[in-house]
């Protein structure tokens, strides 16, 4: 099968010079490591509580779980004809047409900046849960510069393990499986058993919070606003499953491998995902105690800064909750690595057609380990520097989140969107939707126009420097700068993915790597 991979990759243009070591669980694993219910689900568990509480939080996960679902779908049957690193941008270049290099063009820097974006959420969410545990257990203070010191050090750390190779992350993603399975079914377990009071599943489904104010002065956002901003925890979490079509190029059988990936990734993470969401919310103590506030109000102003740390505490006592606080860094730092490697891979695709500034020096392989040692490091300084605005801005988490959001799906939709308009002259590979093919990608492309457009507006009012959403400025100086390099100069060179050779040609280049190992 190793043969016959190499061989669609020749096919498509390109050499075999990452090292094809995952299978189809390792392949699924880095998608399901990336969603990471433990990690998005409750690194915005704060969010979600302020913006419309327990019932958005659990119905709206469903919602819009159902049109993640089409939109991977969509995006796996693309997968399955174009096996390679370059996933999106590539997809779009084979299915636009005569508008090939400007679709690519755009597909990829949507993607690049979703990719960083997304990266730098997980890592940076997980440096908020680690200060809190530290501040619990040894008080250390939760000012935002040690969170950013946290963040650079949790980056550094992935950066690292990514530059060992490929068989450890494989490792380490496949390890993450079965630690999230555990993880829910622990918090599961403590939350429907062991919390000494909790809230009815009637109330979980009704409850409706609208925290969006800052100042009582002003009023918060109207209720059907608040419903549809507070989609956004579901939203983040559910991302990063193109990360299966990144590690095509180094996945057995990939052509069926990875669009299963990123379709049971979703699946599995949606209804892991709510089973969470519902225990979290059932295991909050909604009887007042001593201080004079319900465990809901409680977990909100507890000075950790992580309130489902705070309802741990509450249903299992400081010892207990701090052991599923390590549970789930632990769960988050799995879901962070493996967001670099796809983040790492994109990058090295998109300089190997020349797209990136520096492309020759970021498109460099390590000989000894086969894998885009330069791309990983440009992947976690971009990261941080994208987390750098939360010294100065509260409301700079959940900012990034919605850039992930936006760019991301953007990327994802516009192969989805250019298979429709491909009709027949799009060649299916082995998974394929048939009939289903049309309607699924017509829905999930409004979708994504909706949601792009939502998750730019203000989430709390009054909008000022420390609230303000910068999504919009970022994506639209993403927007900027790949559209003013595009017309100014790249019109004229950037023709889409490039072929490296001949089959000849890629076999030399096959040989040259194996010669310097």
């Amino acid at each position: 099968m190793a043969s016959s991979d190499t061989e669609r990759l020749h096919q498509l243009g390109y050499a075999q010079e990452l090292r094809r070591g995952m299978k189809t669980f390792s392949n699924f694993a880095v998608s399901f490591t990336i969603i990471s219910i433990l990690s998005g689900c409750l690194t915005l568990f704060a969010f979600a509580m302020n913006t419309g509480g327990p019932q958005v939080m659990t119905l709206g996960w469903l919602f819009v779980g159902f049109f993640v679902i089409l939109v991977a779908l969509g995006m796996a049957e693309v997968a399955s004809s174009y096996p390679t690193a370059g996933g999106l941008y590539y997809w779009s270049a084979k299915l636009a047409g005569n508008n090939a290099p400007a679709w690519s063009w755009f597909t990829g820097w949507f993607n690049l900046i979703g990719q960083v974006a997304v990266t730098a959420a997980i890592d940076f969410g997980l440096a908020v849960f680690i200060n809190g545990f530290l501040f619990i257990q040894f008080g250390v203070p939760t000012d935002h510069w040690i969170t950013v010191a946290i963040f650079g050090a949790v980056l550094l750390a992935h950066a690292l393990l990514n530059t060992f190779g490929i068989g450890l992350v494989a490792l380490f993603n496949s390890v993450s499986v079965w630690w999230h399975v555990v993880g829910v079914a622990v918090i599961f377990i403590a939350m429907f058993f062991l919390a000494p009071a909790r809230t009815d599943l009637g109330t979980v489904f009704t409850k409706f919070v609208n925290n969006t104010s800052v100042d009582p002065a002003v009023a918060a956002l109207p209720a059907i606003y608040v419903v549809l901003i507070g989609l956004l925890n579901a939203q983040y979490t559910l991302t990063g499953y193109d990360a299966s079509a990144h590690m095509s190029e180094e996945t057995h059988n990939a052509s069926t491998s990875a669009p299963r990936g990123i379709v049971f990734s979703v699946v599995i993470s949606v209804i892991m995902g709510f089973i969470l969401l519902t225990a979290m919310n059932v295991g909050i103590n909604p009887n007042v105690g001593a201080d004079g506030v319900d465990g809901y109000a409680r977990a909100l102003a507890t000075p950790s800064g992580v309130p489902p740390a705070q309802i741990w505490i509450d249903a299992v006592g400081q010892t207990g909750g701090l052991l599923i606080l390590l549970l789930v860094i632990g769960a988050q730092f799995f879901c962070g690595m493996a967001s670099v490697t796809a983040n790492s891979r994109m990058i090295y695709a998109f300089s190997r057609d020349g797209a990136i500034p520096g492309s020759s020096f970021w498109h460099r392989i390590n000989p000894r380990t086969r894998t885009p040692t330069n791309s990983i490091w440009l992947a976690a300084i971009a990261a941080f520097i994208l987390g750098l605005p939360y010294l100065y801005s509260t409301a700079a988490f959940f900012a990034v989140t919605s850039i992930a959001v936006i760019g991301l799906y953007i990327a994802y939709i516009i192969p989805v969107y250019l298979r429709l308009k491909a009709g027949s002259k799009f060649e299916p590979g082995p998974w394929n939707l048939g009939r289903w093919s049309r309607p699924i990608g017509i829905v999930a492309t409004i979708w994504v126009v909706f949601i792009a457009i939502l998750f730019m507006l203000p989430q709390v009012v009054p909008v000022r420097i420390d609230t303000f959403n910068y999504a919009p400025v970022t994506v639209g100086a993403v927007i900027l700068f790949a559209g003013g390099w595009w017309v100014l100069s790249a019109h004229k060179w950037f023709k889409g993915p490039k072929v490296q050779g001949s089959a000849e040609e890629l076999a030399a280049i096959e040989r040259e790597l194996e010669l310097a190992v």
